[in-house]
């Protein structure tokens, strides 16, 4: 399909000159962002009871709204659900994309509404082709299939109308017919509740296909491209698909699964996109190959903001806009959309790199951290020590998750660290030490809370038996699609349960 490869790629390309428009132009366009945002609300319930016709200024705006989580919008949700309307966004709401988080038992049912679908995640997904296109002009791309690895999707019991299921399931029932023809495994496959059958048909479905690119959540493709080799018999995934060019990747840190990808996709041309998509929005993309951060998206009707560290637990913590941040300082990420989500803690947190233009990289989640001692770790720590003690020591490793031990009787504090290795590494005790070491250098606190031993202890490693995490995943009902292993935890609930999956 060279003619088609050729028309498409040219198509998407002309975005190119809008998103160097919010580039040069940022505040100015979220400033257009939040107008319309107030404009489009005004005469909702939410609008009507936080005074939305009155409000004339992001000031205004901030002194009249409150932050918010998912706690305080629930009793909206519920009645959304029920088929009320016009309650956070004026239009209706038929989808709800169904997020279990890292750190809850509890489901979370975002709303996705017809203007998040347009103007936000299908707007990201076109713009993460239109970059790739434009930084790779000799692309083949659309001359054979995407391979998208989505959840599932239920009808809501609630309402006939209404559907809740992963976001990545709603996207694939909402497609383009364009997309849907480039796309690779069938709907009825792809959509399928059980993950361990779904995961065999796939791979069987679709190894005579000429996938010439893949997306999803890193883990999970790990797993379709090693099913893959093993019903093949092939040493890597280039003998069954040669025209493979692209990973597009989001969801979980690709750190720790980036030497297994090359292990299994050996060529120096394989190309790795990175994307910030969650259920609440479309946030960030790769702009550029040689750098790890990402773009911050500036006009998918979405209005951020900032809060410090330090401010975040307060009674009424400062929320910053764009003009406001600081480089290299992690702020928990609030936004207001066009799915209805006001002033919304998304529970993740970010560090600018740039802001010129604003690019981010995710460091972590407002609850996803150890900070038993006063160390402050976050997973942006964790994963590049792991990967700096998995390079030295010739290790390749899956997953982890680590928490505090805390001081006691019987017992020194420290942090331990359940891993599941591809590779182990021949010497447990020197991959320790790299880690201990590494985590010294990237973080101060740390640093200091592990001075002469005195407080915290050396880290304490498990290796895990293969397939523990997905075994404790499966356990919570929680396998596939957007479900990750949560990697740090301040307390020992997590760990401890998935210790009794370890066989350690």
């Amino acid at each position: 399909m060279p003619f088609l490869n050729k028309v498409l790629s040219w198509f998407l390309k002309q975005r190119i000159s809008q998103i160097e428009h919010f580039k040069d132009n940022p505040h100015e366009v979220q400033l257009e962002v939040f107008k319309k945002l107030i404009v489009s609300a005004k005469h909702t319930e939410w609008g009507k009871a936080h005074g939305y016709e009155s409000i004339k200024t992001i000031e205004d705006f901030q002194s009249q709204v409150p932050i918010s989580d998912y706690d305080q919008i629930k009793p909206y949700i519920e009645r959304l659900r029920h088929g009320e309307k016009n309650l956070l966004w004026p239009t209706e709401v038929r989808w709800f994309a169904k997020s279990s988080g890292t750190t809850s038992d509890k489901s979370k049912f975002i709303p996705v509404t017809y203007e998040a679908l347009e103007d936000c995640h299908f707007k990201g997904g076109k713009d993460m082709l239109a970059i790739y296109c434009h930084n790779n002009p000799e692309t083949e791309i659309f001359s054979g299939k995407g391979l998208v690895l989505g959840g599932s999707n239920k009808i809501s019991e609630f309402n006939s109308n209404s559907y809740f299921g992963d976001l990545s399931a709603i996207l694939l029932q909402n497609f383009p017919f364009w997309a849907e023809m480039l796309r690779t495994p069938d709907l009825s496959i792809a959509l399928m509740d059980n993950w361990e059958l779904k995961l065999d048909i796939i791979a069987k479905s679709t190894i005579t296909e000429d996938v010439t690119n893949i997306s999803g959540v890193p883990s999970w493709n790990l797993m379709l491209l090693k099913k893959i080799i093993e019903i093949t018999g092939r040493t890597n995934i280039l003998e069954v698909w040669p025209n493979l060019e692209i990973f597009f990747h989001g969801g979980v840190s690709f750190i720790p699964y980036k030497e297994q990808f090359k292990k299994l996709i050996p060529s120096e041309q394989m190309n790795y996109l990175e994307t910030y998509n969650a259920s609440e929005g479309f946030f960030g993309i790769q702009d550029l190959r040689s750098l790890d951060e990402m773009l911050l998206m500036l006009d998918y009707g979405i209005f951020y903001e900032f809060i410090p560290m330090d401010e975040l637990g307060k009674e009424n913590p400062k929320a910053l806009t764009l003009d406001k941040i600081e480089l290299n300082k992690n702020y928990a990420m609030v936004i207001s959309t066009n799915a209805g989500l006001w002033r919304y803690l998304i529970g993740d947190t970010v560090v600018f790199t740039s802001a010129n233009p604003y690019r981010i990289k995710i460091s972590g989640r407002t609850k996803n951290f150890i900070n038993a001692f006063g160390e402050e770790i976050i997973v942006d720590n964790t994963d590049k020590a792991l990967a700096k003690a998995c390079a030295l020591t010739n290790a390749s490793m899956s997953d982890y998750t680590a928490a505090p031990i805390f001081l006691g009787d019987n017992n020194s504090a420290a942090h331990e660290y359940i891993i599941e290795f591809e590779k182990a590494p021949q010497n447990l005790s020197e991959f320790t030490k790299i880690l201990d070491d590494t985590l010294k250098q990237l973080n101060s606190d740390y640093e200091a809370k592990r001075a002469a031993d005195l407080l915290l202890k050396q880290p304490v490693i498990n290796c895990a038996s293969p397939g523990t995490f997905y075994e404790w995943l499966k356990s919570k009902g929680k396998v596939g699609g957007q479900n990750k292993v949560p990697r740090l935890f301040n307390d020992r609930r997590y760990i401890d349960e998935i210790l009794k999956f370890a066989n350690i």
